[in-house]
């Protein structure tokens, strides 16, 4: 089967997050496809390489770099939800005048059309988080 993820709150603040990144964990471990993983209004969060948390806890940040990097995963970060929430990659800092960036390796950012073409690609679209 395959699926396209959908991680709508931040990596510390709702259990979702954790819930996302097992699900799509579980499901790449049991064979199936992950077509791309879309992270939407406080979930752009996840992308943020600027996140430091005490080292007896989860990081989830670097968690999700991981799968993308050991299973070729798409991270994408909605643009519009993630110039409210301040993170920014090489193109967003540029067109806005920023002078740093903060995206995390493995993210990248784009628009709602790649939530809408994940639907249409995968089998099911699974929403984590309100």
């Amino acid at each position: 089967m395959k699926f396209t993820i959908q991680v709508n709150e931040g990596p510390y603040q709702h259990q979702a997050t954790d819930s996302a990144y097992l699900f799509t964990k579980a499901a790449l471990e049991k064979g199936h496809e992950i077509f791309r993983v879309f992270f939407y209004h406080d979930g752009v969060n996840n992308g943020t390489r600027l996140t430091t948390p005490p080292q007896d806890d989860r990081n989830i940040v670097k968690r999700w770099g991981e799968l993308s990097a050991g299973h070729d995963l798409g991270l994408v970060i909605c643009g519009a939800a993630a110039q409210r929430r301040g993170i920014v990659d090489d193109g967003e800092a540029e067109r806005n005048g920023k002078d740093a960036t903060n995206i995390a390796e493995g993210f990248r950012i784009s628009g709602l059309g790649q939530l809408v073409e994940g639907a249409i690609q995968s089998d099911r679209l699974v929403v984590f988080g309100d």
